[in-house]
């Protein structure tokens, strides 16, 4: 009987401490916070964007974001939001808040001069590095809507999108 009781003790004990190491070791579900260095208006959704194959450190890379509405995909005036984060050679990383989990699609371009606009040439073709979200071909001319959209369904994803050059 005396043993018993002290085995009960001891688990009781053994419990407290796996309890109290669980704590201190951080098991307990803690809530994802998004870097200071996120841009945009803040949310609980962002999202990691590393832009590949920036030629050159100067100006700024620019990301067009859009909701899922084929609508207003490359429409004036059609995006949520367009944030600047300055150009790094090689590849410039942005962290970019979106409204909400949810479907989205990023145009992206490098805007080497930094007037905040997207230069073309007298015919309207790219003077200036673009992508999109899941990098499709562009060779034929501006890519679907649906070859663009982007699945975010938690904060703190990350996509890779390829600048191409005229």
């Amino acid at each position: 009987m005396k043993h018993s009781a002290v085995a009960r003790h001891g688990l009781r004990i053994a419990g407290a401490l796996a309890a109290w190491a669980c704590i201190a070791s951080t098991c307990v579900a803690q809530p994802l916070l998004p870097p200071a260095e996120c841009v945009g208006e803040v949310s609980d959704t962002w999202l990691y964007v590393a832009v590949t194959d920036v030629r050159k450190g100067t100006g700024l890379v620019a990301f067009t974001i859009y909701d899922d509405d084929r609508s207003r995909f490359l429409v004036k005036r059609g995006s949520l939001a367009v944030m600047r984060v300055p150009a790094q050679l090689g590849e410039t990383r942005a962290c970019i808040f979106l409204p909400r989990a949810g479907t989205y699609a990023l145009a992206v371009y490098h805007d080497e001069d930094g007037n905040q606009a997207f230069n073309r040439s007298g015919l309207g073709l790219p003077n200036e590095g673009f992508g999109f979200s899941n990098n499709p071909t562009t060779l034929a001319g501006l890519p679907s809507f649906k070859a663009v959209r982007l699945s975010v369904p938690k904060p703190g994803l990350l996509t890779r999108i390829r600048l191409k050059y005229p």
